[in-house]
């Protein structure tokens, strides 16, 4: 395993990481869930990602169960949680939603408590919060850092604009600093790391934990016929991700792309996770495997991320067409 730092932290992660956006409580028992993440650790993964959202609140309950049972070492593994969108679905009402100081705060208190921990190692604000001045957040992230509850905090699915607007907000009222972006990254998806955000890394050495790697599976060809039974896409309750992202325009550049692969001999999962990986400002992929076989095949980008030459770089480009077009300056 690779390890990366989170920006200037001094924080390292693992190039791949692990979390339970989806799978977790909804796909994976406490059993599966226990052996899937023993495997991630088996391997050299460090970092575990949750948030109040996923399976609402039942993912981070699982993932506190599992942790309990494992009794790893705490300083030798990371564990992440988000704030945002509450975890009572429906039933959320005013205050139990976005990032007003009142809900960061207890936010925080119910992921320790889900997760059976003293502390989180990073605390998401999960979206950004139109209602909510950005000053009122960083001032109470750093209260939770004080107070040894959070060690670092980040963004996930920022304008590069408010991650600017925080950064220099921190530095006029000398107040602690996101670290961290959690942004998708994948083959088709591409502006905010290749373009967004590349002043920011430019100028601040922001550390990004990548979600969706694969398109939500897309990328390793599942799809290409038609929707597999167990799979994420055929869960009624995932309707909501199949309408966002099953598009036949996706699938056909997806079967050029097998294609490709097999012709070259590289696994398509694997090659599509290891492609986020040549990117230096990542920091970890998160991969989100819901069995054992989906996970080994994932760790496999490790070897061929060494096999990525400027050649296969050009071949994928033209395959995708999704490299953004920079400013001319």
């Amino acid at each position: 395993m690779e390890y990366r730092y989170l920006g200037r932290t001094g924080l390292q992660l693992s190039v791949l990481s692990y979390g339970s956006w989806v799978t977790f409580s909804n796909q994976l028992n406490d059993a599966l869930a226990d052996r899937l993440m023993g495997i991630s650790y088996e391997h050299g993964v460090n970092f575990f990602d949750n948030a109040e959202v996923y399976a609402l609140g039942e993912s981070e309950n699982q993932m506190g169960r599992v942790l309990k049972m494992k009794n790893w070492d705490r300083t030798s593994y990371l564990v992440s949680s988000k704030v945002f969108f509450g975890w009572r679905g429906k039933n959320n009402k005013p205050n139990q939603t976005g990032l007003s100081r009142k809900h960061i705060i207890e936010a925080c208190h119910e992921a320790l408590k889900r997760l059976q921990l003293d502390y989180l190692d990073i605390f998401y604000c999960h979206r950004p919060d139109k209602n909510t001045a950005i000053i009122e957040i960083l001032q109470t992230m750093n209260i939770l850092i004080q107070q040894g509850k959070i060690l670092y905090w980040g963004t996930s699915e920022w304008s590069g604009v408010e991650i600017m607007e925080a950064l220099i907000l921190a530095k006029t009222y000398n107040l602690i600093p996101p670290v961290v972006e959690q942004p998708e990254y994948n083959l088709f998806v591409r502006n905010k790391m290749e373009n967004e955000y590349s002043e920011i890394f430019k100028n601040h050495s922001f550390g990004t934990t990548i979600w969706s790697p694969l398109n939500s599976g897309i990328l390793t060809g599942k799809y290409n016929t038609k929707i597999p039974d167990n799979s994420r896409l055929s869960d009624p309750n995932n309707s909501w991700l199949k309408d966002a992202i099953f598009h036949e325009t996706k699938l056909e550049k997806t079967r050029q792309y097998e294609a490709w692969a097999n012709s070259k001999g590289f696994n398509l999962a694997a090659l599509s996770i290891a492609w986020c990986l040549l990117n230096k400002h990542v920091t970890s992929v998160i991969l989100g495997a819901s069995n054992e076989q989906q996970l080994l095949t994932n760790f496999k980008a490790l070897e061929e991320y060494s096999k990525i030459t400027p050649e296969v770089c050009n071949d994928l480009e033209t395959i995708f067409k999704s490299k953004p077009e920079l400013p001319p300056f």
